[in-house]
């Protein structure tokens, strides 16, 4: 077995055979911001066989305070996250197989993804994809563990079907919806401190000691020294849509995904179009330019703007329209420069 993961060989938990699971395994991480980013890392540091990074945004500067991957140079290159972070696991790791996908983990995507996923790892920023990562989980009989963060508080809870309840159960009982990151910011140390959780229970996942893998839901508070541990067992729900008796998996029909959508903490709309499918940047670099638009772009994207208005186009069609969170609005600032 190779030197580099001779320590992690020496822990009982996982010795060689367990070392030689972790890299036959595919881990699906979804959002490569703060939690994304930290779970990369310890997985690929780990030895994970295979590691999929799914993310729809690009660096900047206010990263940088809790998203170890990223540089200021990643900042000033406008680089996409999963760009990103593909490039620096690879530095890190020459035995994983990293495969980053710029662009929303919408459900078909999640769907032709799992048939070969281990283990997926929540590291988003809205319920609308962690509900799609839930039924895709129930569906596919995938562990998933759920992870969030605000302030000084996070959260962690680990989803196995057919043994916990699944998210869906949980909102039932603990209103984790409040949850956002520009409701109070956030330290870098709660970050740490839920990627510790979500990566351990990983790791227990990936040597497959089911019994290790902890059932409670955990919550804490570094900053009020509080933490706190429940047992979940009594919230699973016969009648949920998602993992109960007559299961009907609501959260993968398309129709109830929205297309435009604010970004956590951000005055940025996403707008998703209808019709999928890549665009040429360079054609529309041009056509911009003509009508007199400052571009900017690199492989992976545009950047537009004239006068206060800033827009985000991606190579799959989508853009963040920056400086406003009226939906309506960016609507219009999408159709006027996208014509």
């Amino acid at each position: 077995m190779n030197e580099r993961y001779s320590r992690q060989i020496l822990f009982p938990g996982i010795g060689k055979e367990g070392q030689d699971k972790i890299s036959r395994k595919h881990v699906l991480i979804i959002g490569a911001g703060a939690l994304g980013s930290g779970n990369a890392e310890i997985l690929t540091r780990a030895g994970v066989g295979k590691i999929t990074i799914v993310d729809r945004d690009y660096v900047e500067a206010s990263n940088l305070q809790r998203q170890q991957l990223y540089t200021e140079e990643d900042v000033a290159e406008k680089l996409p996250k999963a760009a990103a972070a593909e490039k620096r696991l690879k530095a890190i790791n020459s035995d994983v197989d990293i495969r980053a996908i710029i662009g929303d983990a919408t459900p078909e995507m999640l769907e032709e993804l799992v048939p070969d996923v281990d283990v997926m790892m929540d590291a988003t920023d809205n319920f609308e994809t962690r509900m799609a990562m839930n039924d895709v989980a129930q569906k596919h009989n995938i562990p998933w563990i759920y992870g969030a963060c605000v302030g000084s508080f996070g959260m962690s809870f680990s989803i196995i079907p057919g043994k916990t309840p699944c998210l869906n159960c949980l909102l039932r009982t603990i209103p984790l919806q409040g949850m956002t990151c520009d409701t109070g910011g956030v330290i870098s140390p709660t970050v740490q401190m839920v990627i510790s959780h979500q990566t351990a229970e990983a790791l227990k996942m990936l040597v497959e000691d089911w019994d290790a893998v902890r059932t409670s839901f955990v919550s804490f508070d570094l900053w009020r020294n509080q933490y706190t541990s429940m047992k979940m067992s009594k919230a699973k729900f016969a009648g949920c849509l998602s993992c109960g008796e007559e299961r009907t998996y609501p959260y993968l029909d398309r129709e109830n995904m929205t297309k435009t959508t604010v970004l956590c903490g951000r005055d940025t709309v996403q707008i998703r179009p209808a019709n999928t499918g890549e665009i040429s940047l360079e054609q529309l670099a041009a056509q911009l330019s003509s009508l007199g638009y400052n571009v900017k772009g690199n492989p992976y994207l545009l950047s537009v703007e004239m006068g206060e208005e800033r827009m985000v186009i991606f190579q799959d069609g989508r853009a963040l329209i920056h400086g406003t969170k009226d939906l309506t609005h960016a609507k219009t600032i999408y159709q006027r420069i996208m014509g």
